[in-house]
């Protein structure tokens, strides 16, 4: 059986100024070409465009992640090209790959099998260099900040409330807590300092969220660095930094246009992390997809209790975006595992596990549809190993739920394999919905944890430390109460204990921090034992990747 990255590596890709042409209608002057597969699309051509009011939005999302994987982005990607095959004019938006997770243990975000976005080794790597530019955006704040400090400190900035780390786009665990400014009087002032992952950086959500260039650098100048001797907030914009931040993100906040191995045309721009920031590709991308074709597949990281409902409460709030249509994908094995078989176990046919498992399913579906309002269509990402009776038992157990079920295969058959899912996603796009968002934005901070809690995790309640309790209140009297909140916690459960599989519920999702997103417009509520820096496993997947003598890179999935 032949890998992800040999399969990608054998596909018949076409240049991108030509499909981008055939397809779109849009001329190569408008595109800023990164070699023959990779392209951006200007910014002024895209301000250009009339909008489009009867484009449907879908939304690709999956039950809680488990190791045995569920295959969202290649479901995205297989229906994606579903829809191009039945004949309906559809874009693919996609999130960039972070390299944290490329060379850590999750792999990458381009698809997998025959349904893939190309060319892969690029995406998966550094492809245009966007997430370059947002770590030198974020860094060059940071290193301004304390430039600050060394000369003289007009703003009075207390070194002990500085709210601002630093990041790179790797796992680091020995990062996360450091001391810089040691060696003396020329070297700084010496404070406590850390880094976080690209991903997880306020830019990084700024970036996504952005509609313009303009916009850009308006929300860049309100994030909130620190806090003065007085308490009072220290904002990018009193530092003079958000100006050269934008310059640095000026080409990157233009999207990324790649192709699928059945070369259609797919955006790939931005890339937050789901569990601690609001996990969906830029709206620039999305909106933009929604003006050039009639369907708009993309997807939401992790399950539909983070990813979804941030995609949601946070980007469709925001963007003024409205889903036509969910797909809910999940795996005969992933459900098993939910059911409590391990890892190893899990090629074997078990029926009771798969049965057992089938509440973690039950419980997104019924969130999708009676709290966000949206009809949905669950998806099996087929497996080889998946058995008749296993296949049969889930539609049986779907049907009661009165949830349709498609069965997929599209990881083998490309496009062709997923024909009758793109069927049922437009008939589902044909139906009236009740489109809603979890929480009101005039709820307060504390109300809207406590509602997301119960609706969506099923919990009986909230808690948090006494500080982030005092910092909840605090923000909630300084204004910002009517912010969505985005709550980061594990993927692994509807409750903060990864363990907790399937569809927990009476706990209680205490918060331990909080963290103000002022350019952003959200709150970050952290909860459980969730980490910002992630760590490399024992055996790294950076141990399997390498070059060979003819310059190819082999070894990546």
């Amino acid at each position: 059986m032949k890998s992800d990255i040999e399969i990608a590596q054998q596909a018949s890709l076409k240049r991108i100024p030509g499909l981008v042409d055939s397809y779109l209608g849009i001329s190569d002057e408008h595109l800023y070409a990164y070699g023959h597969h990779k392209a951006k699309l200007s910014l002024k051509y895209i301000a250009g465009l009339p909008a489009k009011k009867d484009s449907k939005l879908i939304l690709v999302t999956a039950i809680s992640p488990t190791p045995a994987g569920e295959g969202k982005t290649t479901t995205t990607v297989g229906l994606g090209d579903a829809l191009c095959k039945i004949g309906k004019k559809s874009l693919i938006c996609l999130r960039e790959p972070s390299l944290g997770p490329v060379f850590g243990m999750k792999g990458g975000a381009t698809g997998g099998g025959m349904a893939q976005i190309v060319p892969m080794e690029d995406i998966n790597l550094h492809f245009t260099g966007d997430f370059g530019a947002i770590g030198l955006a974020h860094n060059l704040l940071a290193a301004m900040l304390d430039n600050h400090i060394h000369h003289g400190n007009t703003l009075k900035i207390d070194t002990r409330r500085i709210a601002w780390k630093r990041v790179m786009d790797m796992n680091d665990r020995a990062l996360r807590q450091m001391v810089v400014g040691l060696g003396g009087t020329a070297n700084g002032v010496p404070r406590e300092d850390g880094f976080d992952i690209v991903v997880a950086s306020e830019v990084m959500a700024i970036f996504c969220l952005a509609t313009s260039l303009a916009d850009l650098k308006q929300r860049l100048g309100r994030i909130v660095v620190a806090y003065n001797t007085d308490g009072a907030p220290v904002l990018a914009s009193d530092l003079q930094a958000h100006g050269a931040m934008t310059a640095l993100l000026k080409d990157a906040l233009a999207p990324n246009i790649a192709q699928t191995l059945e070369n259609n045309l797919a955006f790939i721009h931005g890339g937050p992390f789901a569990n601690i920031a609001h996990g969906c590709n830029s709206v620039i991308a999305t909106s933009t997809a929604a003006k050039l074709a009639d369907y708009v597949v993309t997807e939401a990281g992790f399950g539909a209790d983070l990813g979804a409902e941030k995609f949601i409460d946070i980007k469709c709030r925001k963007a003024g975006l409205q889903p036509s249509a969910v797909v809910l994908v999940a795996t005969v094995r992933a459900l098993k595992y939910h059911g409590g078989v391990a890892v190893k176990d899990l090629g074997a046919e078990n029926l009771s596990a798969l049965e057992k498992g089938m509440v973690n399913l039950e419980r997104h579906l019924h969130n999708i549809r009676n709290h966000y309002g949206l009809p949905c269509v669950v998806a099996i990402n087929h497996r080889t190993e998946d058995t008749a009776a296993e296949i049969a038992m889930l539609e049986k157990a779907c049907a009661v739920y009165g949830a349709q079920v498609v069965v997929a295969r599209h990881w083998a058959h490309g496009g062709a394999g997923a024909v009758d899912l793109a069927n049922a996603v437009v008939a589902l796009c044909d139906q009236p919905n009740q489109f809603q968002f979890v929480y009101d934005e005039k709820q307060s901070l504390w109300e809207k944890a406590e509602t997301l809690a119960r609706k969506i995790y099923g919990a009986q309640g909230i808690s948090a430390d006494a500080k982030a309790k005092t910092l909840i209140d605090k923000l909630q009297e300084q204004g910002y109460g009517h912010y969505p909140i985005c709550i980061a916690k594990t993927q692994y459960s509807f409750s903060t204990d990864a363990k907790a599989l399937g569809a927990p519920s009476g706990h209680t999702l205490h918060i331990r921090e909080v963290r103000l997103a002022a350019g952003a417009e959200f709150i970050v509520m952290v909860c459980g034992d969730v980490m910002t820096m992630p760590g490399l496993p024992k055996i790294p997947s950076a141990h399997a990747i390498d070059v060979d003598d003819s310059g190819n890179i082999v070894g990546l999935f």
